[in-house]
């Protein structure tokens, strides 16, 4: 029995979503971690890890794992997302920069799942900078569940 391990960052919130739907697309024993948790990833043979995009980059936590697991995760069956609101070749040249090469390589599947901009969740300033660089005034959302059942296909592929 395959164990799958979902590790994310997530801000606003945008992020745990789409890996909790992401979860509800998996068969089989699947964790969910917030990137913060001590987790022994040895254990898993799949391991998903996602974050989010603010001001064109993703969580150094999440750049941070990735470094420190690196050879562990070349080792596993991989995937990896990102949640932005960009599209297109903006959104791919984020997840480029957010992910080593050689991760992105081996990947089994690689998602961009769309974002959300929840204002509830942002403070004074983060709200002032979306509203300004965005042209956005209150929350929306754009995550794809589409996309989302389409990566967990892969995985399971």
């Amino acid at each position: 029995m395959s164990k799958t391990l979902i590790v994310y960052a997530s801000k606003h919130g945008c992020t745990e979503k789409c890996a909790t739907l992401l979860k509800s697309n998996l068969s089989g024993e699947v964790d969910l971690h917030s990137i913060k948790d001590k987790v022994s990833t040895e254990i898993y043979d799949t391991v998903v890890i996602g974050g989010s995009i603010h001001a064109g980059r993703i969580q150094k936590s999440v750049k941070d794992f990735c470094v420190r697991h690196h050879d562990l995760l070349i080792a596993r069956r991989l995937g990896l997302f990102i949640c932005c609101m960009e599209e297109g070749e903006k959104a791919q040249k984020q997840f480029d920069d957010a992910y080593p090469e050689s991760l992105r390589q081996h990947a089994k599947a690689t998602g961009l799942f769309g974002g959300a901009f929840d204002f509830d969740r942002m403070n004074f300033i983060e709200k002032k900078i979306i509203k300004k660089v965005a042209g956005v005034t209150g929350s929306i959302s754009k995550i794809s569940e589409t996309e989302i059942q389409a990566f967990a296909k892969r995985m399971q592929a």
